[in-house]
C-alpha cells in the first residue's frame, strides 16, 4: 500500500479501538461546536478522551494506557498529580478558596519568579499565557505611545495572537509588522521603515506552536539591539522556552528583554500566566499612582494557582532537575533523528531541550516558510502507529517531556518509535 492507503487503514483501526472516545465527542457536540472547547486538541476522526493521569502515564476512556509524551503542550512539566503540589493545593483549600483580597502566597510566588527571571523586576499575574501576551503588548503601546507591533511569521502568542498560515481572523487588531523568523536583515529593513511607530518587537526565543524552531542567538541578540535603537520594547514570549533553563532562554543567551511573558507550568498545573519587566514600564499599573493603568481579573491571584505554583518552584523544580530533564530531551531528540536517518525516512525532530517537534522533511528549518514541504500524512501515520504502541504525543508532532519522563520512559518511547519506523519504512520512504 502507498502512504495514503496505509494512513486510511490506520485511521480505521484507531476508530475500532476507541469507541468510547468517539461516543464522548458525539455527546460533547450537542453542547459545544464540534464537541470542542480547545481547538488544538481536535484531530480527525476524533480525539481521545483521557480519564486519568499519573506520573508520566495517561489512561483513556477505552482503557488504554499511554506514555504521556505530550505533557499538556509544555504546561505539564510536573507530570500528573505530583504529591508535593497536590498537598499544597489541599492545604490552600483548608484556608479558604476565594478570599476577596490580597493573599500571602502571591507575594511569595512573584518573588520566586523574580529570583529566576531578574528581568521581571515587577510583574502582574493573569490566568493564561494568552492573557499575559495581550496585556504585555497593551503595556508596551501605553508606555511608548506608539501604535505598531512587530511579530514573526509562524509565531503563536496565544489564541488571539496567532501568526501561522497568514494569521487568524480573530486576532486582536493591532497594527502588525510581520517579519520572517531568524532573518535579521529583513527585521532591520522593517525597523528602518517602521521604527518610529513601533511599540514592541515580540518574539518567541523558539517558535513553539510554529514547529519548535529555535531562534538563532545572533538573530535574538540583533532584535535586542534593533529595539533599543528605535525605542521599541523587546518582549520575550517565554511561555514555552522558560523551561529550557532555570532562567529561561534569556538566561542561556544573556539577553535582557524589556518585558517577559510566562505561563504554562508556573501555576503548578493550574491556570496561570504573568507578564513583567522594567520598573518604569510596569509601574504604569501601580494603583497608588494617578492615572494608573487598570488591570483586573477575578482569578489573577487565586489561592490554588498561587499555592501550586509556589510549591512547584520551591520544592520540585530545582536547577538540577530541570537541567537533567533538558539533557534527556536533547539526547532523545538526537536518537529519534538517528532512527529516521538509519531507515532513510525524510523526516526530523527540531527543538531545544525537553521540547521538540516532528517534521515530514529534511534540510534546514529556520523559519515557518521552510515547513511548506513537510509531509503531514507521514506525521499523521506515525502519530496513529505510536498510539497503538502506547505513546501519546500531538498529531502535529509536538513532544514535551515532563519531570517524571525519566530515562526508562525515553527508552520506551525510542523503542516504540524504532518499531514503527522499521515496520513502515518502505511506505514512509515513498
Amino acid at each position: 500500500m502507498n502512504l495514503i492507503d496505509t494512513l486510511e487503514a490506520a485511521r480505521a483501526r484507531y476508530r475500532e479501538r476507541n469507541p468510547a472516545s468517539e461516543r464522548q465527542l458525539a455527546e460533547a457536540a450537542t453542547v459545544m461546536p464540534g464537541g470542542n472547547t480547545r481547538s488544538v486538541l481536535f484531530h480527525a476522526p476524533f480525539p481521545l478522551t483521557m480519564v486519568r493521569g499519573e506520573g508520566a502515564r495517561l489512561w483513556d476512556a477505552d482503557g488504554h494506557r499511554y506514555l504521556d509524551a505530550l505533557g499538556e503542550f509544555t504546561a505539564g512539566l510536573y507530570g500528573h498529580s505530583n504529591a508535593v503540589i497536590r498537598q499544597a493545593i489541599v492545604d490552600a483549600l483548608a484556608d479558604g478558596l476565594s478570599l476577596s483580597s490580597h493573599n500571602r502566597r502571591e507575594v511569595a510566588l512573584a518573588a520566586e519568579i523574580q529570583r529566576r527571571f531578574p528581568s521581571m523586576a515587577l510583574m502582574r499575574f493573569t490566568n493564561s499565557g494568552t492573557e499575559a501576551s495581550l496585556l504585555a503588548l497593551a503595556t508596551a503601546k501605553a508606555f511608548t505611545a506608539r501604535p505598531k507591533i512587530m511579530v514573526f511569521d509562524g509565531a503563536y502568542h496565544g489564541g488571539l495572537l496567532s501568526f501561522g498560515r497568514g494569521g487568524s481572523p480573530i486576532n486582536v487588531p493591532h497594527a502588525y509588522v510581520v517579519a520572517p523568523y531568524n532573518d535579521l536583515a529583513a527585521a532591520q529593513a522593517l525597523v528602518h521603515a517602521h521604527g518610529p511607530t513601533l511599540a514592541a518587537i515580540v518574539v518567541e526565543p523558539m517558535l513553539g506552536a510554529g514547529g519548535c524552531i529555535p531562534g538563532e542567538p545572533a538573530f535574538l541578540r540583533g532584535l535586542s539591539e534593533l529595539a533599543r535603537g528605535c525605542g521599541a520594547l523587546l518582549v520575550f514570549d517565554e511561555v514555552q522556552t522558560s523551561r529550557l533553563s532555570i532562567g529561561g532562554r534569556q538566561a542561556q543567551l544573556g539577553i535582557t528583554p524589556d518585558l517577559t511573558v510566562i505561563g504554562k507550568y508556573f501555576g503548578g498545573g493550574l491556570s496561570f500566566g504573568a507578564f513583567g519587566g522594567r520598573v518604569d514600564c510596569m509601574a504604569q499599573f501601580d494603583p497608588r499612582r494617578a492615572n494608573a493603568l487598570s488591570h483586573a481579573g477575578t482569578f489573577n491571584n487565586n489561592v490554588l494557582s498561587m499555592a501550586a505554583g509556589l510549591a512547584g518552584l520551591q520544592q520540585v523544580l530545582t536547577q538540577e532537575a530541570l537541567a537533567a530533564l533538558n539533557q534527556r530531551g536533547d539526547r532523545l531528540r538526537e536518537r529519534l533523528n538517528a532512527v529516521l536517518q538509519t531507515h532513510g525516512v525524510a523526516a526530523q525532530f527540531t527543538g531545544l531541550g525537553s521540547v521538540m517537534n516532528l517534521h515530514g522533511m529534511t534540510g534546514p528549518v529556520r523559519c515557518a516558510a521552510d515547513l511548506a514541504t513537510s509531509n503531514t500524512w507521514l506525521k499523521e501515520l506515525l502519530f496513529f502507529d505510536l498510539l497503538e504502541r502506547g505513546v501519546y504525543m500531538a498529531q502535529r508532532g509536538l513532544v514535551s517531556l515532563s519531570l517524571p519522563f525519566d530515562e526508562s520512559a525515553c527508552e520506551e518511547m525510542l523503542g516504540a518509535f524504532e518499531d514503527v519506523v522499521r515496520a513502515r519504512r518502505n511506505v514512509l520512504r515513498g
